[in-house]
């Protein structure tokens, strides 16, 4: 179970860093997205910095656990609201919301699993 703590946790980290620097330098792929679902341009930092303390979140639950526990649980609610998001404009395509919500949950069991299990 280690193994796959590790793995999952750290791809994640990798995923969702590598997100908040799209944000934070407001690549068009997330500045399309933003659009697709109304949502400010503005709001892209704010989202980026989320995106980033999750990351930060998944490395540091290496050292201590709840902060990584927290930063899964974090991260499975940003992505809850990002197919909300785009739910609510009647945008049904949500693939890669979907993936990365499916990712972080794997990583958010997958933590719990070796933690507590």
């Amino acid at each position: 179970m280690f193994t796959v703590y590790v793995t999952l946790s750290c791809l994640t980290a990798v995923a969702a860093a590598t997100a908040a620097w799209m944000d934070f330098v407001r690549h068009p792929i997330p500045v399309a997205a933003s659009k697709q679902v109304q949502v400010p341009e503005s709001w892209m930092l704010p989202l980026g910095i989320l995106l980033g303390a999750g990351a930060l979140g998944l490395v540091g639950g290496f050292v201590v656990p709840s902060v990584g526990i927290a930063a899964a649980t974090g991260l499975v609610l940003y992505f809850v609201g990002a197919i909300i998001a785009h739910l609510r404009v009647r945008d049904y395509q949500l693939g890669m919301a979907a993936t990365a919500f499916a990712l972080i949950a794997a990583t958010l069991a997958a933590t719990l699993a070796y933690r507590f299990g």
